[in-house]
């Protein structure tokens, strides 16, 4: 896949401000359940047992194009138990959103979904939406890739999501583009694509980057090589700019590197292994970024088991990094 050309000038760098929830260095948390009893009922309780201090939710089915609304209660306890425990919570939008698809109704869909978390991401307090960036689906009049055509789709159809959220005001959540495995005609998998796609939406001040540490893997960063961190860290700054890189998630790969396959493994026990996750606290850059694992619990029993190992690990990480006061 070619990557899309970097912009002329470096993206215009977002606002440093952000909500004054982060207490440590790097919040540590998982992605949690909510079915049951609600956000704040399910969702807090299960990070709780798994001692999260970072959550992520989904606040609709992540398979499926329903746009379900909240309830104001559960919002507004999940909301203030958020910001007197001092915990960043995120929203994670549906998986089907694509905005380089060739159908008009898959688009039309991803806008209303996107459109859905982004304002339930509001009411809850959330402090950023993670979206995937999507792929080029379809071909080219006369065959070929519809790369720059799915990119202009991009521009089209977000641009206008981004200018609602600016009538939110300074509590809007962050848009953060999810760069994903390199499978199929991804839009966006190696960090140098993020370039084009920051700059199609006009370096706009609240779009941010989620890493996913699998999928970088997958995409061909070799974080596992000494140095390897740090060069796609380095790489993610050089492409989207500073400030911009806004969540982790730090899940460890069933397979090789470049394998642009998107299979978690627990922190350790992939071929990531454990110390690149010491890296990550040490690049100045996941300065205050949390960390969301959304790693395999099942092996581990299921009901959070998997997510506390994994939290405990990455907590001990951290403590054992060399980051300068």
């Amino acid at each position: 896949m070619n990557a899309a050309a970097p912009p002329a000038t470096p993206p215009t760098a977002p606002p440093t401000a952000s909500p004054s929830v982060v207490t440590v260095r790097n919040p540590i948390g998982a992605h949690v359940p909510v079915a049951a009893r609600g956000l704040a009922g399910t969702g807090l309780a299960y990070a709780r047992r798994v001692g999260a201090e970072s959550v992520q939710v989904f606040v609709a089915n992540p398979r499926g194009w329903a746009t379900p609304p909240g309830n104001p209660a559960q919002d507004e306890e999940f909301r203030t138990a958020c910001a007197e425990q001092g915990i960043p919570a995120y929203v994670h939008a549906p998986y089907l959103i694509n905005f380089g698809s060739d159908s008009t109704a898959t688009r039309e869909h991803s806008v209303a979904s996107l459109r859905h978390s982004l304002l339930r991401g509001h009411a809850i307090g959330a402090l950023g939406v993670v979206v995937h960036t999507g792929s080029a689906v379809g071909s080219a009049p006369g065959g070929g890739s519809r790369r720059a055509e799915a990119m202009a789709q991009v521009r089209t159809d977000v641009r206008p999501l981004l200018e609602e959220l600016d009538a939110l005001g300074e509590s809007a959540p962050w848009l953060l583009l999810e760069p994903t495995a390199g499978q199929g005609s991804s839009l966006c998998s190696r960090m140098e694509d993020l370039a084009g796609y920051v700059d199609a939406l006009d370096g706009h001040p609240r779009v941010g980057v989620c890493l996913d540490t699998c999928h970088a893997f997958a995409a061909g960063h070799d974080l596992a090589a000494p140095g390897g961190v740090r060069e796609a860290l380095d790489a993610l700054v050089a492409a989207a700019g500073p400030g911009r890189l806004r969540l982790i998630h730090a899940n460890d790969s069933e397979d090789v590197v470049g394998a642009r396959k998107d299979r978690h493994a627990n922190i350790g026990a992939g071929r990531i292994g454990a110390e690149p996750f010491r890296e990550l606290f040490e690049h100045p850059e996941t300065a205050g970024v949390p960390l969301i694992v959304e790693t395999p619990d099942r092996k581990h029993g299921g009901d959070g088991a998997g997510h506390a190992l994994d939290i405990a690990l990455l907590k001990e990480l951290r403590e054992r990094a060399a980051v300068l006061a």
